[in-house]
């Protein structure tokens, strides 16, 4: 796979140190199990996989070399380039910035762009009408595009099924800026609908199967499905894909809920689904898939506690926390920066958007051990630092350094 070129900042020795020894003994990727790092009286599990994915790399290269190639020029990003609050306030320092926030809340007016203005279309992708606002702009949306290619596959798929005349379910969530833009790019070719979790794959198989009237529709779907969608016809025929950050098991379960309802309605058998459910496969990507059975893999072992580092609005790293919560007590935070002392942590509770000051985080008997992972938008110098900030609470700050240097020199 191809390497880039990113700013050392957010590179580590030691991550780097133990991310290609692992590469050295798994180089199938068939070994999810943690790698253990035993400084004695704290033990950490680090998932087999973390940080920093392809697409992420390719967006931060892009943006950082656009910036260095174009000095003086004014730079702006349609929204955040990643959902990782150090790497979008190092582009703001560099004088870059956003049009929109998260939410598509527009920040700098579309008039006061220029025609020699660059914009970055951030990793997510945008959607086709602000790619035509752009070109009406005189800004080309393609030249400094750095739009994951597996977000692209997931338009590419959903494309393909919407020529085939299947309506696209996206499995997503509904403001999220990637879904907002497969959302443009399929509607553009098929009915489209977006649904967040299996509850509302549950709501759709009743307007499927007749259970709900199709006048409930529009208000329980409201800004999730394309301009003239009929209840009544346009989910006869239908293929799932995802946002590609989603939780893989569940968007499993919902592409199953869905071919079972297909199939029961049509008395179709595995043979025959095709006929009305498009065979879509997993349109996760590689990253998400290796991320979240890296985070199974390790909690099949024992730990005290679990810590997940990434942004705080970071899909992907949001569906990491909730698998460790399943298993253990979980804290998710942005930067090493979070863990106040031995005995205080600040953390995120992204199921009501809030901070937590939490006690007596760390158990008291040694050893301890502690599971650790981070999004795939979260620099492996942070995970560094927080392995650094845990090591000083046991007086084991030397034992990072000879850990990189053993690693190295082996």
């Amino acid at each position: 796979m191809k390497t880039f070129n990113v700013p050392i900042i957010y590179r580590s020795p030691l991550i780097t140190a133990i991310k290609q020894k692992r590469k050295q003994q798994d180089r199938m990727k068939k070994d999810f199990t943690p790698t253990l790092l035993d400084f004695g009286a704290l033990k950490i599990l680090l998932a087999r996989h973390f940080g920093f994915c392809y697409g992420v790399e390719n967006a931060i290269e892009i943006a950082f070399k656009t910036i260095e190639e174009n000095p003086g020029k004014r730079i702006f990003l349609l929204s955040e380039m990643i959902h990782n609050p150090h790497v979008n306030s190092d582009l703001l320092e560099k004088g870059v910035q956003f049009i929109m926030d998260t939410s598509g809340k527009q920040l700098v007016p579309w008039e006061a762009l220029q025609p020699d203005d660059i914009v970055i279309i951030p990793a997510f992708g945008t959607t086709l009408e602000i790619e035509a606002q752009l070109t009406s702009l005189g800004i080309s949306p393609v030249q400094y595009n750095t739009t994951c290619p597996f977000v692209e596959r997931v338009w590419n798929k959903a494309e393909q099924i919407g020529e085939k005349n299947y309506t696209v379910i996206v499995h997503g969530k509904p403001g999220h800026e990637e879904t907002r833009a497969t959302f443009s790019h399929s509607l553009h070719n098929t009915p489209t609908v977006v649904v967040n979790d299996m509850a509302e794959a549950r709501i759709l198989g009743e307007f499927m199967t007749g259970q709900r009237p199709a006048s409930d529709f529009a208000g329980l779907f409201k800004g999730q499905y394309s301009p003239g969608f009929n209840v009544e016809t346009d989910l006869q025929r239908v293929g799932v894909v995802n946002q590609t950050t989603m939780l893989a098991t569940e968007t499993q379960a919902i592409a199953d809920y869905i071919k079972g309802i297909i199939m029961q309605q049509y008395q179709l058998t595995e043979a025959t689904a095709g006929e009305r459910f498009a065979d879509t496969r997993d349109t996760l990507c590689y990253a998400t898939n290796d991320n979240q059975s890296a985070v199974n893999g390790m909690l099949a072992t024992n730990a005290d506690l679990a810590i997940v580092v990434g942004g705080y609005n970071s899909s992907n790293t949001s569906h990491l926390v909730e698998l460790c919560e399943e298993k253990m007590p979980t804290y998710f935070i942005s930067s090493e920066e979070k863990i106040l002392s031995e005995k205080e942590i600040l953390h995120w509770d992204f199921h009501h958007k809030q901070e937590l000051h939490s006690l007596h985080f760390l158990p008291e008997q040694t050893p301890a051990t502690i599971m650790l992972t981070s999004g795939a938008s979260c620099p492996d110098a942070l995970v560094e630092g927080v392995i650094r900030k845990l090591l000083t609470f046991y007086g084991l700050e030397h034992k990072a350094d000879e850990l990189a240097d053993q690693l190295m020199n082996n």
